[in-house]
């Protein structure tokens, strides 16, 4: 590969891992290339799956600022860029990785930080966003309704005082009255 070739294609990684808010590092040693058509289809959606040089794509990644693959890259190597959802990716890949066990995920980066192999495989047992989001949104709609009724229930309360005292009023009024011509008469 020529000097020009390699500093155009480091420049590209480097764009790809400005542009990504993740990347998986795999090996893919044993694979053939129609599984890893395969794999390149399973996670097109949210990621693109491209296969380079290790010296590349270590001076890409330290030009993007990015030291999660330091020590990681020996090997047949490629890199999963991440533009969607990371944890569909994940999800994939070790779907993919339980099926064609050649695949080995090396380690990654979700959003500037390190991932170990461990961490990306906690990542892909995570539920989907969709998921997550609506068992947030049923949790702060249980919040607000318990919130509801702590804020209704001092006004309850108070109504139900102001009308026991009504109704013990109005009870306790007659006897009043009838108490007072008595202690008239007394008087005179």
């Amino acid at each position: 590969m020529a000097r020009a070739d390699k500093a155009a294609t480091i420049a590209e990684l480097t764009e790809k891992f400005r542009g990504s808010n993740a990347a998986v590092l795999t090996e893919y040693r044993g694979l053939t290339v129609s599984q890893l058509t395969q794999l390149r289809k399973s996670i097109a959606e949210h990621a693109t799956y491209t296969v380079t040089k290790n010296t590349l794509t270590k001076l890409a990644a330290q030009n993007a600022g990015i030291t999660a693959f330091d020590g990681e890259l020996a090997g047949p190597s490629a890199v999963a860029f991440v533009t969607g959802d990371a944890v569909e990716v994940a999800k994939s890949l070790r779907d993919f990785s339980k099926a064609n066990p050649a695949l080995v995920v090396k380690g990654g980066f979700l959003d500037g930080n390190p991932l170990t192999a461990d961490e990306v495989r906690k990542l892909a047992d995570l539920e989907s966003r969709e998921v997550l989001l609506a068992k947030m949104a049923g949790a702060m709609k249980a919040s607000l309704t318990k919130a509801a009724v702590l804020f209704q229930a001092p006004l309850s309360k108070t109504v139900r005082t102001v009308e026991a005292l009504r109704e013990k009023q109005a009870a306790g009024a007659p006897a009043a009255a009838e108490s007072e011509p008595a202690a008239e008469t007394v008087e005179a």
